[in-house]
């Protein structure tokens, strides 16, 4: 499984419309999984919820978190990071960063839309949350492209002994 350059990278987190999958564990151990929009920016992961949502509650209790991107179809780039939520704004802190929650809207709607649902959700309370890349684990690969080994599909330890994409993997 070929990774992501650093510059693949950072151009599919800066891709427009890209989900991330936040996973926290809630008090009693349970995972808790929750799509949400986020920002790259700055080396960081930002994003934004809101006072009840039931995972900031979970990353006050606990700061780990993993984050899973990657695409809807063809399914060629993924991301994981690994790493401690920081809050780095509290609630009634939005004035602050909104110009931050604007360019968040602004991945997944367009400028009317995103202004619209600024607007309309300005009275909802929110927390600035960020997972720094530099500090966190940060793992990432996608399909091999046509010139590179069609076994880098998947890692090697996937293949059972003796089949034929491990014999060639092995250069059998």
């Amino acid at each position: 499984m070929p990774a992501l350059t650093r510059t693949e990278r950072d151009e599919f987190l800066d891709a427009a419309g890209v989900l991330t999958r936040i996973a926290t564990v809630d008090g009693e151990g349970h995972p808790h999984v929750t799509p949400i929009w986020f920002l790259h920016e700055e080396g960081r992961i930002w994003f934004t919820p809101r006072k009840e949502s039931a995972w900031l509650g979970h990353i006050r209790e606990h700061s780990r978190v993993s984050l899973v991107m990657d695409e809807d179809r063809g399914g060629s780039r993924k991301v994981i990071v690994e790493g401690d939520a920081e809050i780095v704004h509290e609630l009634g802190e939005d004035d602050v960063w909104r110009d931050r929650y604007r360019r968040i809207a602004l991945r997944y709607v367009p400028p009317e839309g995103a202004d619209d649902y600024i607007q309309n959700t300005i009275d909802q309370p929110r927390v600035l949350l960020a997972v720094t890349l530099s500090d966190a684990d940060v793992s990432s690969w996608r399909i091999p492209r046509p010139e590179e080994p069609r076994t880098g599909i998947w890692h090697r330890r996937y293949y059972v002994d003796g089949s034929k994409y491990a014999e060639e993997a092995d250069g059998v």
